[in-house]
Order: structure tokens, then C-alpha cells, then sequence
């Protein structure tokens, strides 16, 4: 049962929202919709952590915790914490491990957290395709693992909402309408998978945020974001929502005709880092594409983060020892993200 305010820790999150919205007026001044390149990321630098996952029967809490500790993220950051986990659940079934992001990734994390002292750790999403979230986690298999966890289940589709302030504003939306939950919580970790994406080319730990996004505000799948342009929408939802934290599922991964229609890939990796346009650039070379090809990365680059590999400390495996070419689907409306 939790014991604190929940008025206080709602003014406590708020003002951090407040303080990191600040930042991304900033960053944003002037730029407009242009495409920012790697040489305009003066002063952005990030850490990404690479660790080799062969198989989800891994010891994946000791992985990922031997990778936040590389990170520089001690049991600090958790001690006392509501942690959210967001992972990708967009149309789910177990026998397709590679459309969502696997039980045992999210069941790992929260054992980390958890022993990290948090005070609470919840799973939560806001599935874009299926409106049934009780066949989503069927499906999927995370519900079995969330009931064996203990671990609460929040549907964002249907949580109440608050305004909160489009700090870049690059959907011409003045306002987001955000799930209420997250003025509760003190630490917000996507956990999305590794996958192409028909329209933006690579779905990672950026693009998973859409989820955060109410259907009951904004329509299935977030009509209205895919109507102001995904690349934008990409942007003003991870400035708003401002995550702490990106923990990549990437052991088995998704290529061709993603987020859905994909084929399974084996790239045996989890990738780590507390700024997700660094983490989701060097998840993208691990797929083998151009992150700056990628167009909502090359419009984070600057405002949100650093994309090129010379602002990255990569740490952990290496990227020439992990990447392989995923496929793309040959087709003229898909991007061309080599």
C-alpha cells in the first residue's frame, strides 16, 4: 500500500516537467520543422549501454542490472520511487514474440527496481490497436507474468487526463491531454522493442511513447497524432512526457513490414540509456540503418539529444560486433534509412 502523498509527489513530478519542458523551449528556439544535423548538437552528450542477450531464458535482471550500474545509475535513482514501465504492446500474440516486448524484459526490470528499494513499480500502456487490454495481456502472455509479479497493470487509454504544455510545439497543438498516472509516478522507463516501421522506418524507444497517449482523447491508433505528422508527434510526446529511462528489447527483434506485419530477427541485444535519440540512434545502427536518415532522429538531433556515434560513449558490447542488416520493405512510400 503506498504511504505517500500523493499531492506532493503529483507537485513533485509536475516540477520536473516544468524544469525539462524549460529545456526543450530552449533547445527548440528558432529551429522550426528543419532538419537538424549532427553538427548543430553542440554540448549533447549521452551514454548508451550495449549487453549482449542471446535469449530471454537469461538472467536478465542481473544483465540489465550489471548495465545500469555501467550506466552510472546506482540503487539511488530507484530507492523510494513509483517506477512506470512502459513497454510496446501494440497488437500482440505469444506466438509472435518479436511484435511486443517480452514478459521476461519487463518482469527483469521491475526485479531490479524492486530490489533497488522502489516503492512501487507499475506496467502501463495504452495499446493502439486492440481496445480489449484484457485480451492485449492474453495474448501478449504478460498478464500471467504480471499476476505472478504482483506488478499493477494501468490501461493509459482509458486513465483521466490532465493538460500539460507542448514545450516544442512541433504538431501545432498547444496542449497534450497526458494519462493522470503520470503525475504520480517519479520515474518513467519505455521499454519497446527492437522493430522496423512501415512509415517511420524504426519503432524504438521514442516512437513507443504514442502509447503513453490516451485512445479515449486521442482515437485508435492516436489518429490524431498521425494526422500532424508521426515525426512531429514523435518529438512533442518525449519532450512532454520527458522519460528517465530506455531499456530496449532487442533479442529477438522485428524486420520488414513492422510494427506488425514484420518478420522475427535474432540480434541477441538489450540497449540501455537515459537519453532515448542516443539510445534509438545506436539501436538503428545496430539494424544496420542511418540514423540520420531517420526522420524524427534527425529532428531530436539537438533539440532532444545527440545522434552522432562521436556525442555517444557506447559502452558495453560494440556496434561492429552486434549489427546485422535488418530488412526493409522495397516499397516507394516506405523510407530509405540506409
Amino acid at each position: 500500500m503506498e504511504t505517500r502523498d500523493p499531492t506532493a509527489t503529483a507537485t513533485a513530478r509536475h516540477g520536473r516537467r516544468r524544469f525539462l519542458a524549460g529545456a526543450g523551449i530552449a533547445l527548440a528556439g528558432g529551429l522550426g520543422a528543419k532538419l537538424v544535423r549532427d553538427h548543430d548538437e553542440a554540448g549533447r552528450r549521452a551514454d548508451v549501454i550495449i549487453a549482449r542477450a542471446d535469449s530471454y531464458e537469461r538472467d536478465l535482471a542481473t544483465i540489465l542490472a550489471d548495465g545500469l550500474a555501467e550506466l552510472g545509475l546506482q540503487p539511488s535513482w530507484a530507492r523510494g520511487q513509483t517506477i512506470l514501465l512502459k513497454p510496446n504492446l501494440v497488437e500482440p500474440s505469444a506466438d509472435a514474440p518479436h511484435v511486443t516486448t517480452h514478459p521476461a524484459v519487463v518482469r527483469a526490470a521491475a526485479e531490479v527496481f524492486r530490489d533497488w528499494g522502489a516503492m512501487e513499480v507499475l506496467v502501463a500502456d495504452g495499446p493502439g490497436h486492440c481496445r480489449d487490454t484484457d485480451l492485449v495481456l492474453e495474448r501478449s502472455a504478460l498478464g500471467p507474468v504480471l499476476d505472478d509479479a504482483r506488478l499493477r497493470f494501468i490501461d493509459l487509454n482509458y486513465d483521466d487526463t490532465y493538460p500539460a504544455s507542448n514545450p516544442l510545439g512541433l504538431t501545432g497543438l498547444r496542449q497534450l491531454h497526458l494519462p493522470e498516472t503520470l503525475r504520480r509516478v517519479d520515474r518513467i522507463v519505455s521499454l519497446p522493442k527492437l522493430k522496423t516501421h512501415h512509415w517511420a522506418g524504426v519503432t524504438l524507444s521514442m516512437k513507443n511513447l504514442f502509447g503513453m497517449m490516451p485512445g479515449r482523447v486521442y482515437g485508435w491508433p492516436k489518429n490524431v497524432f498521425h494526422h500532424r505528422g508521426i515525426a512531429r508527434s514523435i518529438l512533442d510526446i518525449v519532450a512532454a512526457v520527458a522519460p528517465d529511462l530506455a531499456i530496449v528489447d532487442g533479442i529477438i527483434g522485428m524486420e520488414g513490414d513492422g510494427p506488425i506485419m514484420g518478420t522475427p530477427r535474432a540480434a541477441g541485444v538489450l540497449v540501455l540509456g537515459t537519453n532515448p535519440p542516443a539510445v534509438d540512434a545506436t539501436a538503428t545502427r545496430l539494424m544496420g540503418f542511418d540514423p540520420r536518415r531517420v526522420e524524427y532522429l534527425a529532428m531530436a538531433s539537438g533539440r532532444l539529444g545527440p545522434i552522432a556515434e562521436r556525442h555517444i560513449t557506447q559502452r558495453g558490447e560494440s556496434i561492429a560486433a552486434l549489427a546485422q542488416p535488418f530488412a526493409l520493405l522495397d516499397h516507394p512510400a516506405f523510407p530509405k534509412i540506409r
